[in-house]
């Protein structure tokens, strides 16, 4: 953590504005000035001095007396205050002078372990030069509206002082990272200025922490074109990195232990674009609708992120690396899908698994969901390519780093009756989770050793002293990444969210059951927020088929909406993405404007500008057989990108900082004691909470306190689940998952595993008398005869009580699992608590004669 600018506020003269950005608390300001008077360039000083603020108002003060056309006039030519923000985006530049756009409005969205996501909610564009000295342009306006396109509003993240752009694995994977301290910014060593400590001023040395910053990842920063010009001349203070996809989070209560589940979606800037209008891959490895979906568990009864539990997992969607693309000038709901490029040595798929095997590590396991039977060949033809290539590919590697293939129609198993297709996505998942693993920051429970899982012993991943680490990751697709390929992610997150609470001690085996208040409630409404989000960003609507139409027990009602969001994503596809398509390309500089070049309306295609190595002869031909980074085999499984080598160690820089300084201090940044704030805004108790979520306000007292048990459904559900079960019992069973991870050729084979979790999401109960309360609760959890075999209602027998009654004798032996021996406390903590024991009644002892020197010496230094 290091200072950041989380309050901005802008004043302007006639020629200079004047950024004074400032910590949370008020007492940091750093001043950023930037010139009126050019044109065309950008001219930039940063004031490399940290204010307080009565030196920050003094300063203002001068300035806008200086520039006064006269002493004492108060007037528009002296300092005005222009704009108050939360941050930069960027500097941008079309055909005249450049602008600089702001973040007015934020709303936080997220929290991890005390560090803030927040939401940009609106933003402000402002010219920098004066109008005396614009140049005007005729075409300025046109680019401007195009730039605003791109809605800063709608689903992009920052972080002052968390990387968004890395995992979380990477991030916590960082601060173990041996580094020299080497060149390291001025101590600041005046600590808290109003903290009361007896050795502050007792000579002993001063308590300095190292803090790492690194580079962000900028495959999913969304702004890095746009802070390019900047980056080598202002402080990293200024710079504020933002993402774009999803984030939400939400809050489980177990037996009243807060649990947050985060969800975060970070969508890759490069070959960004629209549904029909980006395909496939580009010439440097980039793939379409490329999204990584990180899902973290925190144990947020502990809030630090260096003390606290945490655990995450890591998927990746994206589209087929291959060059194809589909003809979008005939008016068809579904064009034809043609390859571009023969690519007979898989040259742009390696370059994809090259970048994955850097980032994640080995294994890496393709899912494929597209068609593999069809009538006419539409999808089927990006599967033939697809697994040839992959086998090119994986000849060269290790066996044991090898790519893994999964290919299972899923469109074609949801139209059977007798298949469950969530079973088999359970099974691949749980196929899938144990070879990859996750991320845990904490080592096992010495519970998982007396009472061993299965389960957990075949886990995969790497186990470290620190916990354990996850190696490889899973690549979901389908044609569209959209609606097949969200329902499996949830799948295998729900199959991963099951080992995470029990790698954190919250549940007892790591298997959750589909109709709880975990699952089918917060986590499933997570997901589906999570996959219309990213279906609006790249296909224009909301998804249409959803976890409960695979499930098939989506409403009636569901029917209409599908055919309403399938109307949707046509007219978007046809009429919109062209110029979403040219908004996203400016934004991201893809496009740079110049008065010598044609303008961005009058390309006929941005195939160019996004397949930049075909304009230009490569410089060193890229091998066909050792298609990856040299160095990196040398690593697997775990990912080339968090190993401890040189070039890693070249993207950290050390800061050493002051233990008591504000700028790292969590519990100020979180709690905010210098602000009068109200308990009931505060984000923990904003937050979608299981306790109450689908419930009215009036019948919290009767909400679930157990969000992992069976929820209580209505009739219309209970009914759907008899004739699921009768339905699901003439199928055969599913298969194992060697026939699950070796091949899915034969796709003839139908599966339904007997069983009754699938009923409808359970619907709140209205409360109509008093008396029906006690019904509700016995209905809601399961009954004490069925549990224990044991009848409350009737008294215990004699012989019961007489034993109750009498000395209660252990069967077990002491210091067993079931029983163990206090701990031996030695004389010394004795007396000590003793002591402090007694301090509390009001008998205080006589001091020492060390305890009367120490005082002494504490009043000579402090007050003398």
């Amino acid at each position: 953590c290091c200072f950041s600018s989380e309050s901005l506020s802008g004043s302007s003269s006639l020629w200079m504005y004047f950024l004074v950005g400032s910590n949370n608390a008020q007492t940091k300001h750093r001043v950023l000035k930037i010139d009126r008077t050019e044109p065309r360039d950008l001219v930039i000083i940063d004031d490399k001095h940290v204010y307080s603020q009565q030196e920050v108002r003094e300063l203002l003060g001068r300035l806008d007396l200086g520039n006064r056309t006269k002493i004492g006039q108060k007037g528009s030519s002296g300092l005005s205050r222009a704009v108050s923000a939360y941050g930069i985006v960027g500097f941008v530049r079309f055909l005249e002078g450049y602008y600089i756009v702001l973040i007015t409005k934020r709303r936080r969205m997220a929290d991890i372990g005390g560090h803030s996501i927040y939401k940009i909610e609106d933003t402000n564009m402002i010219y920098i030069p004066n109008d005396s000295v614009r140049v005007t342009h005729p075409d300025e306006a046109r680019y401007v509206r195009i730039f605003q396109n791109v809605d800063l509003s709608s689903n992009f993240y920052f972080s002052y002082s968390y990387d968004l752009s890395h995992s979380l694995q990477y991030n916590m994977t960082l601060l173990q990272m041996p580094c020299d301290a080497g060149e390291s910014e001025e101590l600041n060593t005046s600590g808290r200025q109003d903290s009361f400590d007896i050795f502050e001023e007792e000579g002993l040395p001063t308590q300095v922490v190292h803090g790492l910053i690194n580079e962000p990842y900028a495959k999913y920063v969304w702004n890095v074109r746009l802070l390019e010009k900047v980056k080598d001349i202002v402080h990293p203070d200024w710079l504020l990195y933002i993402i774009h996809g999803f984030c939400g989070q939400s809050k489980l209560l177990i037996y009243g232990r807060p649990v947050h589940v985060t969800l975060i979606a970070r969508r890759s800037s490069r070959f960004a674009g629209t549904r029909f209008l980006k395909r496939g891959a580009n010439c440097e490895g980039d793939v379409a609708n490329e999204v990584e979906t990180e899902q973290i568990i925190h144990d947020a009864s502990v809030m630090s992120l260096t003390a606290g539990s945490f655990s995450s997992c890591v998927q990746v969607r994206g589209s087929v690396p291959l060059y194809w693309s589909q003809d979008i000038s005939t008016m068809m709901p579904k064009p034809p899908i043609r390859l571009d490029q023969a690519d007979p040595y898989a040259h742009v798929a390696a370059l994809h698994f090259d970048q994955m095997l850097q980032r994640f590590g080995s294994p890496i396991i393709i899912l494929n969901l597209v068609k593999k039977r069809e009538k006419r060949k539409h999808e089927k033809i990006l599967s033939e390519e697809f697994y040839p290539a992959i086998t090119n590919l994986n000849q060269f590697l290790p066996p044991e780093h090898g790519i893994e293939y999964i290919a299972w129609d899923m469109a074609r198993y949801t139209k059977s009756k007798l298949c469950n297709v969530l079973d088999r996505l359970s099974m691949i998942a749980e196929n899938v989770v144990k070879r990859t693993g996750f991320f845990v920051n904490r080592p096992d429970f010495y519970c998982h050793m007396l009472r061993p899982d299965e389960r957990w012993g075949d886990l995969g991943g790497k186990v470290t002293p620190n916990g354990r680490i996850q190696t490889g990751v899973l690549r979901t697709n389908c044609v569209d990444c959209l609606d097949r390929t969200n329902t499996a992610q949830f799948m295998v997150g729900k199959c991963a969210l099951a080992y995470q609470l029990y790698a954190l001690g919250m549940i007892d085996k790591p298997k959750l059951q589909f109709d709880t208040d975990c699952v089918s409630r917060l986590f499933e409404e997570l997901y589906e927020d999570h996959g219309d989000t990213l279906s609006l960003q790249y296909g224009g609507s909301q998804l249409v088929h959803r976890v409960k139409t695979y499930r098939k027990i989506a409403p009636w009602t569901q029917h209409s909406k599908d055919i309403m969001q399938t109307l949707s994503r046509y007219y978007s596809n046809a009429f919109s993405d062209a110029d979403r398509q040219d908004a996203i390309n400016l934004f991201l500089q893809v496009f740079q404007p110049s008065e010598s070049k044609p303008h961005l309306w009058e390309l006929p295609t941005d195939f160019y500008l996004h397949h930049s190595d075909t304009m230009v002869l490569p410089h060193q031909q890229h091998s066909y057989t050792h298609w990856w980074t040299d160095g990196m085999l040398t690593f697997l499984p775990s990912p080339y990108d968090e190993a401890q080598c040189e070039k890693n160690r070249r993207k950290v820089a050390v800061k050493r900082m002051n233990r008591f300084d504000e700028s790292i201090d969590i519990y100020t940044e979180f709690f905010k004691p210098y602000e009068l704030t109200s308990f009931d805004d505060t984000f923990s108790i904003a937050m979608t909470n299981s306790s109450r979520s689908h419930t009215s306000h009036q019948h919290t007292l009767c909400a679930d306190l157990v969000p992992l048990l069976w929820s209580l459904s209505s009739k219309s559900s209970k009914e759907e689940t008899v004739l699921q079960r009768k339905t699901a019992a003439s199928a055969p069973p599913p298969p194992s998952e060697e026939q699950i991870s070796s091949s899915s050729e034969d796709d003839s084979e139908e599966e339904r595993e007997e069983d009754g979790t699938a009923s409808q999401r359970s619907t709140p109960i209205r409360l109509t008398e008093p008396s029906d309360s006690s019904r509700m609760h016995e209905q809601r959890l399961p009954p004490v005869r069925e549990t224990y075999g044991l009848n409350l209602l009737v008294n215990p027998p004699d012989e019961d009580i007489l034993i109750y009654h009498s000395a209660p004798v252990s069967l077990f032996p002491s210091d067993s699992i079931y029983e163990v021996s206090a701990p031996e406390v030695d004389v010394q903590s004795r007396a000590v608590f003793e002591c402090h024991v007694q301090t509390g009644r009001g008998w205080v002892r006589t001091l020492c004669h060390e305890d009367v020197l120490m005082y002494r010496e504490y009043i000579k230094n402090r007050y003398m």
